[in-house]
C-alpha cells in the first residue's frame, strides 16, 4: 500500500510510465502534490515529491509520462487551467502554461507516444497540439472545435489522435486538423458490421438527436477501445490505414444478487486500461467498482456477446453507514446508502455474501454467532438469516430509519434506537423488553458491556448515560449542551466510559465525572474503538486518519496518525481477538489493519477464540443437491465399470507386445557382445597413441615457460626505472605549490584590511544621513497634521451648503409633480378611448381577412382537382396501350413455347434410351469397386506387420543413443579437465617474479594432473569405446533408412490404387447427378408450359392476371 503525504486530503490522480516501472499519483489538498513511485523496489519507496513551485495549486486532475519516462505533466484544476512540465528524475520545473479562455474547462492532457515533446490537450471547445521546444510549451496546431466537448483521446499513430465527445462522436484528428468522423451505427445482419467513415467539411455540424456520450477511449496494437454510453465498451480494429472496424460489444451484466432494479449495468465508465500482453481489458466506473474481461482468440471466438466481470469483488458505492463483527466467525457485517449489505471475511480478505434492497441500510448487527443479522431500513427493521448464498428476513420490526443497532454478547436481546428512544427486544419472543427514554435529541452510538448487564449510549444532546439492562435506568449520565458526542465505548474492564464528540477532544467518564481528557486537536473524533487488552485506544478523526492513543489515556497530546480514508470515519470496530482494525468511511471503503506493537508484533489477548464454519441452508436446497449427489454417483459408478473393462482390454494387449519385444531384445544383446569385443581391440591401440602425445606436449610447454620467463624479467626492469622518474618529478610539483599558496595567503590577508577600512568610513556617513532624514520626516509630519484640520473644516462647511439647495430643490419638484399628476389622468382617459375605437377597426379587418383566405383556399382545391382528373385520364391512356401490348406479347411467347415442348418431349426419349446402358455400367464398376476394398485390407495387413518392424528397429536406436550420451559425457568431463589445467598455468604467469610461490605452483599443478595415470589410460579407452559405438549406429541407420525406403514406396503404390478408385467413382457420380439435374430441368419446364397454355386458354375477362403475369421476371417466362 502506497502512503499519501501527511497533509494530503485524498488522490485524485494516477498513472504509469510506459515500462511499468513508475507510477505517478496526485494528491490535493492546500498545495497539491506528484509523487513518483519506483514500483521495482521492494517497498515501493518514493523516489521525488513534485509541485508547481511558488504557485498556489490546490489539485492536478490529470498527470501523464512521457514515452521514455523523463518528463512529467500535470494539468491544474479550474478556473486557471495551467499546464506543468517536469523532469521528475532531476526535481526540476521545466515549462508552465495557462490556458487563455478559463470558462473551457480542459479534461486531459497526453503525450505522443512516438514524440517525448509533443503533448495534446482536449476539453470543452478545446483540442490543440503542443511542442516543448526552446524551454517553453509553444502551440503547434488549434483546431476550430468551439463548440463540441471533448471528454477524452488517445494517440493512434504519431500524427493521428481519435477523440471522443458527450454527444458520442468519435472524431479523427491528422497533424492537430480534424479530418474524419466514425460513424457508431452498423447494419444490422453484416457480419462484418464494416463501420462507415464519414469526411466531415466543417466542425460545427448539427449533433441530432442526445446520444450516449463517450467517457473513455484507449488504443491498442489492433485499433483502439472507447466506452459508450452506460455499461458499454466497444472494441475497434483498424482495416487500412483510414479505416476502422467495430468488432465486440461489451456489457456489464446484470446483477444477480440485487431483489429489485439494479444499477450495475447503468454505470458509466470512468477508465479503460489494458495488460502488457493485451489479453485482459480492465475498467472503473463511477461506482467505484473495477471489471475486467479476458481478449484472448480462445474466448473471443467461444461467445458472441462478451461480458465484464468484476476484476476481484464488487464495493461499497456510497457512504458506508454500519459496521458488526460476531464472535463466532471472521466475518464482518457492513451496509451503505447504497441500498446493500455485504458480508466480509477479515482473515481472507474477500467478500463471503452480498445483497441489494430497494430501500436504503442505515444501521447492521451481526448475531455473535454469525449465523444472523439485523439491519434497520428506512422504513423497518430487519431481522434476517444469512444463508449459504442468500439473506432472507424471517422478522420485520416497526422501527423506522433506524440509525443505530447492537445485538448484546450473549445474543439473547438486542438493542435498537428509534428516535431517541433505545428500544431492547428478546431475540428468542421477539418482545419488546424496555424502552430506555432519557435523550433529547438522535442517539448516535450503543454499546453492552461485557456481561449484558449494561447499555452505554450517546447523542446529539450532549449526554452520555449508563443504562441497567433488568431494571431499565439510568446508573450513571454526563451532559455536556455544548458538544454532541458521536461515538460512546465501554473500556477493557468496562470500569470507564470513552466518549468523542464535536469538541476535539477524547474523554474517559466515571462516574457521572470526567476523569481524563486528551486535549483538542485542529479535527474532531468521529468514531472510537478500545482494545480488549485495554492497552490502546483508536480513534477516528473527520479528515479521515486514525489515531492510536495509549491506555491509560496520556495529559498531552501523545498519539500515532495513520492516513486511512478520504473522508470521515463513521464507524471503527477491533476483532475480539485484538488482531484486526475495521474502519469504515463516508467514501465506501472498508478498511482492515493488522495491530502490531514497536517491534513488529502482534498483540496478545487473553481470549483464545475458536473460529466454527456452521452455515444455514433451507431444506428445499439441501434436497436439490443430495439429489444431484446421488446422480453424480450414479454417473461415477458407470465411468468405473467403462474404465475397468477398457483397462483390462489394454492389459493383454501390452502383455502381448512384451513378450514380442523381450524375445528381440535377447538377440539384440548377443549381438552387441560381439561388437563389444571388437571395441576393446580399438581402445587399447589408442592408448597407447595418447600416452605418446602427452609426453610431446609436456615437453613443448616446459620450453614455452623459460622463454616467458626471459622476457618478463627484461620488461619489469625498463618499467622500474620510469617509476623511479616519475617520482622524482612528483616531488618538484609539491615544493613548487607549497610556495604559491603561501604568496597567495599573504595577498589575501593585505587586501582583506584594506576592505574592512573603507567599509567602516562609509558606514559613519550613513548614519549621519540618517539621523538628519529622521529630522526632516518629523517636522514634515507636523505640517501635514495641520493642513488636514482645516481641510476637514472646510468639507463641514460645504456639505451643510448642500442639504439647504437640495431641501429647496425638493419642495419646487412636488409641486410640479402634482400639476403633471392631474394632466396624466386627463390623457389617460382620452387614451382609453381612443384604444376602444381602434380595437373595433381592427375586428373588421380580421372579419374581412378571413373571408378572403377561404374563398383563396376554395380556388386552390377547385385547381388541385382539375389537375388530377388530367393525370386521370392521361393514366388511362397508358394502361390500354400496356395492356394490348401486353396481349401481342404473351401471343407470340404462346408459341415458343408449344415448339419448345416438342423439342423436350423428343428429348426425353433420347435420355432414357441413354440411361439403360449407363446402368450397366454403374453395376459392372461397384463390382469392381469391391475388389478393390479386398486388395486394400491386404495392403493395410502388410503395413501393420512393417510398423512392427519399425518399433523395434527404434527400440535399439534409443539403447544406442543412450550409449552414445555416456560416452558424450565421458569426453566432455576430459575437456573440463583440459581447461581447469589451462587456467592454473596462466594463474600461475603472474607469479613469475616470485620464484618460490612460482615453484609451489608448478609443483602442485603436477601433482593434480601429471601423476594421475589412470585417468589418462581412461580417456584413451573411451576413445576407442566412440570410434566402435559410431560405426554401430552408422549401420543400425542404414538398416533403417532401407525399410524406410520400402515403407514409403508401399505407401505411394496404395495411394496411387485409392486415388484410381476415388476417380472412377467421382466421375460416376458426376455423372449421374448431371443426368438427374437434366431430368429434373425438363419436368419443371414441362409444368410450366402446361401451366401457361391453361392461363392462355381462360377468357378475355381475367385481365388483371395477364398484367401481373407481364411484370413478372422475364428469366421466369423463359426458358434457361
Amino acid at each position: 500500500m502506497y502512503m499519501c503525504s501527511e497533509r494530503s486530503q485524498g488522490m485524485r490522480a494516477m498513472t504509469i510510465s510506459s515500462n511499468r516501472r513508475y507510477l505517478a499519483v496526485s494528491d490535493y489538498g492546500e498545495r497539491a502534490t506528484v509523487t513518483v513511485f519506483d514500483l521495482q523496489h521492494e517497498q515501493g519507496r518514493k523516489r521525488k515529491i513534485l509541485s508547481a513551485g511558488d504557485m498556489s495549486v490546490q489539485e492536478f486532475i490529470c498527470i501523464a509520462f512521457s514515452p521514455d519516462s523523463k518528463y512529467l505533466i500535470g494539468l491544474t484544476e479550474g478556473p486557471e487551467w495551467m499546464l506543468i512540465l517536469w523532469l521528475w528524475e532531476k526535481h526540476k520545473l521545466l515549462a508552465t502554461l495557462k490556458t487563455p479562455n478559463t470558462n473551457n474547462p480542459v479534461t486531459q492532457v497526453s503525450f505522443n507516444p512516438y514524440n517525448n515533446t509533443q503533448l495534446c490537450v482536449s476539453g470543452t471547445g478545446v483540442f490543440k497540439l503542443f511542442r516543448y521546444s526552446e524551454g517553453a510549451l509553444k502551440q503547434s496546431s488549434v483546431a476550430k472545435v468551439e463548440s463540441i466537448n471533448f471528454l477524452c483521446h488517445t494517440w493512434m499513430s504519431e500524427h493521428r489522435v481519435i477523440a471522443g465527445t458527450d454527444t458520442g462522436r468519435l472524431l479523427v484528428f491528422e497533424s492537430g486538423d480534424l479530418r474524419r468522423e466514425i460513424s457508431m451505427t452498423s447494419v444490422q445482419g453484416q457480419s462484418a458490421r464494416q463501420v462507415e467513415v464519414k469526411k466531415i467539411k466543417d466542425a460545427n455540424v448539427d449533433e441530432g438527436p442526445s446520444v450516449p456520450s463517450i467517457t473513455a477511449i484507449l488504443s491498442y496494437s489492433k485499433g483502439f477501445a472507447c466506452s459508450r454510453g452506460p455499461g458499454t465498451v466497444f472494441l475497434f480494429e483498424q482495416t487500412d490505414e483510414s479505416g476502422y472496424r467495430k468488432t465486440r460489444e461489451i456489457k456489464i451484466p446484470l446483477d444477480a444478487y440485487c431483489s429489485g432494479v439494479t444499477l450495475a449495468e447503468y454505470q458509466q465508465i470512468d477508465t479503460i486500461c489494458f495488460s502488457p500482453a493485451e489479453e485482459t481489458l480492465a475498467i472503473s466506473t463511477n461506482r467505484g467498482q473495477l471489471y475486467s474481461v479476458s481478449l484472448s482468440s480462445v474466448d473471443m471466438n467461444k461467445e458472441d456477446k462478451l461480458h465484464f466481470e468484476l476484476l476481484s469483488q464488487s464495493f461499497h458505492s456510497s457512504s458506508i453507514t454500519g459496521l458488526s463483527i460476531c464472535i463466532r466467525k471472521p466475518l464482518v457485517a457492513t451496509c451503505s446508502l447504497d441500498r446493500s449489505v455485504r458480508i466480509w471475511n477479515y482473515e481472507t480478505k474477500v467478500l463471503e455474501l452480498y445483497k441489494e434492497f430497494q430501500e436504503e441500510a442505515y444501521s447492521v448487527a451481526l448475531h455473535p454467532t454469525g449465523l444472523f443479522i439485523l439491519v434497520g431500513f428506512s422504513d423497518r427493521l430487519r431481522l434476517m438469516n444469512l444463508l449459504i448464498d442468500d439473506i432472507r428476513t424471517f422478522k420485520e420490526f416497526t422501527v423506522r430509519s433506524c440509525r443505530e443497532c447492537a445485538f448484546s454478547n450473549g445474543g439473547h436481546m438486542f438493542a435498537a434506537v428509534n428516535g431517541n428512544i433505545i428500544q431492547i427486544y428478546s431475540v428468542t419472543s421477539f418482545d419488546n423488553i424496555l424502552n430506555l427514554k432519557g435523550h433529547n435529541g438522535k442517539v448516535c452510538q450503543i454499546e453492552w458491556s461485557l456481561d449484558d448487564s449494561r447499555v452505554v449510549s450517546c447523542g446529539v444532546d450532549g449526554a452520555v448515560y449508563e443504562w441497567n439492562t433488568q431494571s431499565g435506568k439510568r446508573e450513571s449520565e454526563s451532559v455536556l449542551k455544548s458538544c454532541s458526542y458521536t461515538g460512546v465505548a465501554f473500556s477493557s474492564d468496562c470500569k470507564t466510559i470513552l466518549a468523542v464528540g464535536t469538541d476535539l477532544t477524547l474523554k474517559e467518564i466515571q462516574d457521572c465525572q470526567v476523569l481524563r481528557e486528551v486535549p483538542a486537536d485542529e479535527t474532531a473524533h468521529t468514531a472510537l474503538a478500545v482494545s480488549h487488552s485495554g492497552r490502546v485506544v483508536f480513534t477516528g478523526t473527520s479528515s479521515g486518519t486514525v489515531r492510536a492513543i495509549k491506555y491509560p489515556l496520556p495529559i498531552q497530546k501523545e498519539w500515532i496518525t495513520y492516513q486511512a480514508h478520504s473522508g470521515p470515519v463513521t464507524k471503527m470496530v477491533i476483532t475480539y481477538d485484538d488482531q484486526f482494525l475495521l474502519t469504515v468511511s463516508e467514501d465506501g471503503c472498508l478498511l482492515i489493519w493488522k495491530i502490531i506493537d514497536k517491534e513488529g508484533r502482534g498483540l496478545k489477548s487473553n481470549k483464545h477464540i475458536v473460529h466454527t464454519e456452521e452455515i444455514l441452508i433451507t431444506k428445499s436446497d439441501l434436497e436439490e443437491k443430495t439429489q444431484h449427489m446421488l446422480e453424480m454417483k450414479m454417473r461415477l459408478e458407470e465411468l468405473q465399470m467403462e474404465n475397468e473393462y477398457q483397462l483390462r482390454l489394454k492389459d493383454m494387449n501390452y502383455n502381448e507386445k512384451l513378450r514380442e519385444l523381450s524375445d528381440n531384445f535377447v538377440q539384440q544383446i548377443g549381438t552387441l557382445k560381439t561388437s563389444q569385443q571388437a571395441m576393446k581391440t580399438e581402445m587399447e591401440k589408442q592408448e597407447c597413441e595418447n600416452q605418446q602425445n602427452s609426453a610431446e606436449l609436456i615437453m613443448k610447454h616446459s620450453k614455452e615457460l623459460k622463454d616467458l620467463e626471459l622476457s618478463y624479467s627484461q620488461k619489469l626492469i625498463v618499467e622500474h626505472e620510469k617509476y623511479q622518474d616519475l617520482e622524482q618529478k612528483h616531488q618538484r610539483m609539491l615544493e613548487d605549490y607549497e610556495k604559491q599558496l603561501k604568496s597567495a595567503e599573504d595577498r589575501k590577508i593585505q587586501a582583506v584590511e584594506e576592505l574592512t577600512k573603507m567599509y567602516e568610513a562609509k558606514l559613519q556617513e550613513k548614519t549621519q544621513l540618517l539621523a538628519q532624514c529622521q529630522e526632516d520626516a518629523e517636522q514634515k509630519i507636523s505640517v501635514f497634521k495641520a493642513i488636514i484640520k482645516q481641510a476637514e473644516e472646510d468639507e463641514e462647511r460645504k456639505i451643510l451648503e448642500i442639504q439647504t439647495n437640495y431641501e429647496k430643490k425638493m419642495k419646487t419638484e412636488k409641486q410640479t409633480n402634482a400639476n403633471l399628476k392631474g394632466k396624466n389622468s386627463i390623457m389617460a382617459q382620452k387614451f382609453i378611448s381612443l384604444q376602444k375605437r381602434i380595437d373595433d377597426r381592427s375586428a373588421d379587418i380580421n372579419k374581412l381577412k378571413q373571408e378572403r383566405q377561404r374563398l383563396l383556399g376554395l380556388i386552390r382545391s377547385l385547381e388541385s382537382d382539375i389537375e388530377d382528373l388530367k393525370r386521370q385520364i392521361s393514366g388511362h391512356e397508358k394502361t390500354s396501350q400496356d395492356k394490348d401490348h401486353i396481349i401481342l406479347c404473351l401471343k407470340r411467347k404462346n408459341q415458343e413455347l408449344e415448339k419448345l415442348k416438342f423439342v423436350l418431349e423428343f428429348q426425353l426419349n433420347e435420355l432414357k434410351q441413354k440411361t439403360e446402358p449407363l446402368q450397366h455400367d454403374i453395376s459392372v464398376k461397384k463390382e469392381r469397386i469391391s475388389q478393390l476394398e479386398e486388395e486394400l485390407i491386404q495392403t493395410d495387413k502388410s503395413n501393420a506387420q512393417l510398423k512392427l518392424t519399425v518399433s523395434e528397429l527404434k527400440l535399439k536406436l534409443k539403447t544406442r543413443d543412450k550409449e552414445m550420451c555416456k560416452e558424450s559425457q565421458k569426453v566432455k568431463d576430459l575437456e573440463t579437465h583440459l581447461q581447469r589445467l589451462k587456467s592454473d598455468l596462466h594463474n600461475c604467469v603472474s607469479f613469475i617474479q616470485e620464484p618460490k610461490t612460482l615453484k609451489d605452483n608448478i609443483q602442485m599443478i603436477y601433482t593434480r594432473y601429471v601423476q594421475q595415470t589412470e585417468r589418462v589410460e581412461r580417456t584413451n579407452a573411451d576413445d576407442t569405446v566412440q570410434k566402435a559405438v559410431r560405426h554401430q549406429c552408422d549401420r543400425q541407420e542404414r538398416t533403417v533408412n532401407g525399410l524406410k525406403m520400402r515403407l514409403v514406396k508401399s505407401a505411394e503404390e496404395h495411394e496411387k490404387v485409392y486415388a484410381k478408385i476415388m476417380k472412377e467413382n467421382m466421375t460416376l457420380i458426376a455423372e449421374i447427378n448431371e443426368l438427374r439435374k437434366e431430368l429434373h430441368l425438363a419436368r419443371t419446364q414441362a409444368k410450366d408450359v402446361k401451366a401457361q397454355l391453361a392461363l392462355l386458354k381462360k377468357p378475355k375477362k381475367s385481365q388483371p392476371i395477364l398484367e401481373e403475369a407481364a411484370y413478372q421476371d422475364p428469366k421466369q417466362l423463359g426458358v434457361s
